[in-house]
């Protein structure tokens, strides 16, 4: 029997419960699962990648076959080395796809060996972003219902 090794990538900027719902549907799938954390300083996240490992790691402790990784190079390359040869995607709404697609057939193009797999996010989540979430709690707004407790206390810190 195959070892299904998938790897869910992203800046996590922060964890919301919409990504860990998609983490949670994805142990059901695959024997393990890496969340491999994108450094990608294009994006000015808020958190560091530090933070941003803390943050996953404590939000996901309770998941055996979950192991939080940080990455700076391509994300095919980065699977690679992991000997994983699926990426799991979420996908909130329409708009979502468009991107998606893209990155799915240029890793495919660079990368025969790996496929995508796309998951809807539960409909309670797909209005639910890390960039909402970020100026909710800027502005004071109330955003604990949105991400794990030990996210909602970091957030708090920042601002």
């Amino acid at each position: 029997m195959k070892n299904h090794i998938a790897v869910y990538p992203g800046t996590f900027d922060p964890i919301t419960n919409g990504h860990l719902d998609i983490i949670e549907r994805s142990l059901k799938l695959f024997d393990r699962l890496i969340i491999a954390i994108a450094e990608n300083p294009v994006k000015k996240p808020l958190f560091t990648v530090d933070e941003r490992m803390r943050m996953v790691k404590e939000s996901v402790k309770k998941y055996k076959n979950v192991t939080v990784e940080s990455f700076d190079c391509l994300l095919i390359d980065y699977l690679h080395k992991r000997k994983a040869h699926i990426i799991v995607r979420g996908l909130r709404v329409i708009s979502d796809f468009e991107y998606e697609f893209q990155m799915a057939l240029t890793n495919r193009k660079l990368a025969p060996d790996i496929e995508t797999v796309f998951m809807m996010t539960a409909e309670g989540y797909a209005y639910l972003s890390s960039r909402f979430i970020k100026e909710i709690a800027r502005l004071g707004g109330r955003f604990d219902c949105f991400v794990p407790p030990n996210v909602a206390k970091m957030l708090k810190e920042k601002f």
